[in-house]
């Protein structure tokens, strides 16, 4: 016959047995992760501003992402998972600048827990331009819907100003996490000399385009920096459906007349919009149509990166122009 103290253990051993059945594969692992996992959580509104935040914090930080790759970040709505993500986040980083329209409401919704860090805050924003020579007032093309006040966000196609991006990232995380500041100094520097690399290559790629052929079409205003940088010129921009009103007969009928007189060879379109009417004058000007990554990395190849976006991009322009 069993003792009072066997059955008690019997019954012991019982109890274990059955929470350890109701548990579920993993759990006592992930328990374990949320309970030591103390590391800063962070949101990046953009892939592209995801990937230098990375390359600064590595897997010192807990990181999301709010605009899926692929996603024009102009025309994104928000989820509510993603105000619970800004709410429990430490730091919110994004381009600023105007660029994210959607922050404003996000970061009401979400209360002022988190702190928000605009990169683009010590940048010198540029004026969006079209070719020196013509008054903007005349400039065929010139609107593609987005009146950003400040000057021109699209700042990250000069990798100079990405370099100013980590600076800040990685000061703004060492306030938050001293321990690490100096992993997050060395990171930034080490991802500065890749982006300086980055900058010679774009410049000797884009010396085998003739002077004359440095003219950008695109379907956005997204080249500014980029001409600053590399001498080109943004001869005029193609308006999308995205926008919010669609380009007029005679402005089109405007552009392509610019197009034929500058003997412009390609036509540049971003992966995130709609294509149509940029396959329209490309068919009525007879030049190549060109799909480049705009706003947005990819998922994976070929610009999973921000070093991958803009080599692809600066292969696609260099070999339609030159």
């Amino acid at each position: 016959m069993l003792t009072q103290k066997a059955i008690r253990c019997l019954w012991a051993a019982a109890a274990i047995l059955l929470l350890a059945g109701c548990a579920q594969p993993g759990e006592s692992q992930k328990i374990d992760e949320r309970q030591t996992d103390n590391r800063l959580q962070v949101v990046a509104s953009t892939t592209i501003v995801a990937d230098v935040v990375h390359n600064v914090a590595g897997e010192l930080v807990d990181l999301q992402v709010l605009v899926p790759a692929g996603v024009d970040e102009h025309s994104f709505q928000y989820t509510p998972e993603d105000v619970t993500r800004v709410a429990d986040a430490d730091l919110v980083f994004i381009n600023g600048a105007g660029l994210e329209e959607f922050m404003t409401p996000l970061m009401e919704n979400a209360g002022q827990g988190a702190r928000l860090v605009s990169l683009s805050d010590d940048i010198a924003l540029l004026e969006a331009k079209e070719l020196d020579e013509q008054d903007e007032s005349e400039a065929p093309g010139t609107d593609d819907g987005h009146g950003y006040e400040q000057g021109d966000p699209h700042v990250w196609t000069d990798p100079n100003n990405v370099a100013l991006w980590t600076e800040t990232i990685a000061s703004a995380m060492s306030e938050l996490d001293p321990q690490h500041a100096d992993q997050y100094r060395a990171n930034a520097a080490r991802y500065q000399q890749s982006l300086q690399e980055l900058d010679g290559w774009i410049e000797q790629q884009a010396a085998q385009i003739p002077a004359a052929n440095r003219l950008l079409i695109s379907d956005h205003r997204v080249f500014t920096y980029f001409a600053e940088r590399y001498a080109f010129q943004q001869a005029g921009i193609i308006p999308n459906y995205s926008t919010v009103a669609e380009a007029a007969a005679q402005e089109l009928a405007a552009l392509e007349d610019t197009i034929r007189q500058l003997s412009v060879k390609a036509i540049f379109v971003g992966n995130t919009v709609n294509p149509n009417l940029a396959q329209r004058v490309a068919a009525d000007t007879g030049v190549d149509l060109v799909t480049i990554y705009t706003g947005s990395l990819s998922e994976g190849e070929p610009a999973g990166t921000y070093l991958d976006y803009m080599r692809y991009n600066v292969q696609a322009i260099v070999q339609a122009l030159k």
